[in-house]
This record gives C-alpha cells, structure tokens and sequence, in this order.
C-alpha cells in the first residue's frame, strides 16, 4: 500500500529553522529514522522508506508554500496514492505551541499551504496534522512570525514534539486515521 507523507514548508536554508518548515522537520526526521536521504527531483525533495510492510513517499515540496498543491497533486499521481493515503503537515497559528491535531478533512483555517491543496485536489477530506505554533505576535505581524525562528523556550521541548508528529505519520500508517485520532490526538 503506497502513502504520500508531506511535510509542508518553505525551500532553501532562509527558512530551514521557521516555524512554517515544521512540516519538512516531521519528514526530515522519519527518513532519518529509516536511514534514507532526500533527493531533489520533480517540484519536490524526495525520500521513499517503508513503515510495517507500507511504501511511504515523503515528499518537501519546492513550489514554496503557497503552491503545495501542484507537488501533492504530481506525486499522489505518480505513486498511486489514493486520497485517503494522504498525510499533510502543516503548521498553525490556531493551536498553542507543541499541541499536535489530526483531521480527517477540514477547512485550510487559512493557510495558504492547505488553501492551494484543497483548490488542486478539489476536496477539504485529506488527513492533516497541525502543529501548534502559537499565535504570539502583535497585529500585523503575522507573517515575520511564521517566518520567524524558535524561541529558546520552544526549542527546548520541538525536539520531542516533532518525535510526537512523526508518531502520529507512523500510527495513520499502521492503524488509520480513526484510531489514530483517538490513540494520539491530545498527546
């Protein structure tokens, strides 16, 4: 069974420790873990590993955030990912710093990452992880702030956080998105 892991962020050492990469952060360390490397390739950097028997493509794209949805689109093709195999990860505003939630579908709250996936695949129902990452700026500051890097305080715990994200790719894999809701959401 094939699964497209996306890991949503921004391309080129400028943004590599932001808060928007956390996504390449999640994937990074999965291959990591399995002992593979990414590739640059087609709108993407790419790394395949196997969890329990599956076939994972773990994908970086390079469109830049804002056109994440054209590397999704090209990959989920060209692996024969059905949709219910898709995983996104993504940063967001919404949620305290480190609290990690699943969905199953949903609107893109915004986020530009999610707004051009949605419009590409014509549909809001893909598995996505949110990662928390607080909303402490002041009006206006919104973008400096997603583009901006951790604080001390937060690089202390995003180590075992993102460990947390890449728990939750490892249990969508093995278990499904359901179970996996229940069993991680809240940790």
């Amino acid at each position: 069974m094939n699964y497209l892991i996306v890991g949503l962020g921004n391309p080129g050492s400028k943004y590599e420790e932001t808060r928007h990469n956390i996504g390449f952060k999640v994937v990074e360390l999965l291959a990591k873990e399995a002992g593979a490397a990414f590739s640059l390739q087609k709108q993407a950097e790419v790394c395949k590993i196997k969890i329990k028997g599956r076939n994972l493509t773990l994908i970086k794209p390079t469109t830049y955030m804002n056109l994440s949805g054209k590397a999704v689109n090209y990959y989920m093709q060209a692996e024969k990912v059905p949709l219910e195999n898709i995983f996104v990860i993504t940063d967001d505003l919404a949620l305290p710093f480190g609290k990690l939630r699943l969905k199953g579908k949903g609107s893109s709250g915004g986020h530009n990452g999610l707004k051009d996936i949605e419009a590409v695949l014509k549909t809001q129902e893909y598995a996505r992880l949110r990662f928390g990452v607080g909303a402490d700026f002041s009006k206006g500051k919104q973008v400096d702030y997603v583009l901006g890097e951790w604080s001390s305080e937060e690089r202390e715990t995003l180590e075992e956080r993102i460990k947390t994200a890449a728990e939750f790719v490892k249990s969508f894999v093995s278990i499904g998105l359901d179970m996996t809701m229940s069993n991680w959401n809240g940790k």
